[in-house]
């Protein structure tokens, strides 16, 4: 028999029943990590249990569980944010395709349901095959630390504008 390891989905699994603090608002007020970009109304942030590489979170930095708690100002800044994130991808991973979406609430499937966030998921024609279904095993050709290091160039860019 031949076995799949995934030593990652450990450290989710026992993470999950050990939450404590929001990640969103600590990725808020917290340089280390896997923050790419921040300001006073907006956290960008690559997720630690990405589906493909460069996947990317996007939230407000309050502490905020649905689209319609967020201020006028809030949700310019998070559309913002989105927009730039799209095109810092499609530049450094020239993505075929890609998935945006917030799930809102525990039964729609967000993992943290008290802190609204967008995913950005850069796609490609024959990115997923069986092992995802079968296997419970995503296959990433790239680090966290890789793509945070060839993200964080774009992002230091738009900081500077």
């Amino acid at each position: 028999m031949e076995r799949l390891w995934a030593p990652w989905r450990m450290e989710y699994i026992m993470s999950a029943k050990d939450k404590k603090d929001c990640i969103f608002c600590v990725a808020a007020h917290d340089s280390e990590g896997l923050v790419l970009y921040r300001n006073e109304l907006v956290v960008v942030l690559l997720n630690r249990f990405p589906y493909t590489n460069g996947h990317i979170m996007v939230a407000p930095s309050r502490h905020v569980s649905e689209l319609g708690a967020l201020s006028t100002d809030e949700s310019h800044a998070l559309m913002d944010a989105l927009q730039n994130c799209e095109q810092v991808l499609k530049k450094e991973y020239q993505p075929q395709g890609m998935n945006i979406g917030i799930n809102e609430g525990t039964c729609s499937g967000a993992g943290i349901p008290g802190h609204i966030h967008i995913h950005l998921v850069p796609r490609w024609v024959g990115d997923t095959n069986f092992m995802p279904a079968i296997g419970n095993v995503r296959v990433l050709p790239e680090s966290l630390d890789e793509t945070l290091e060839r993200l964080m160039v774009h992002f230091k860019e738009l900081d500077q504008k």
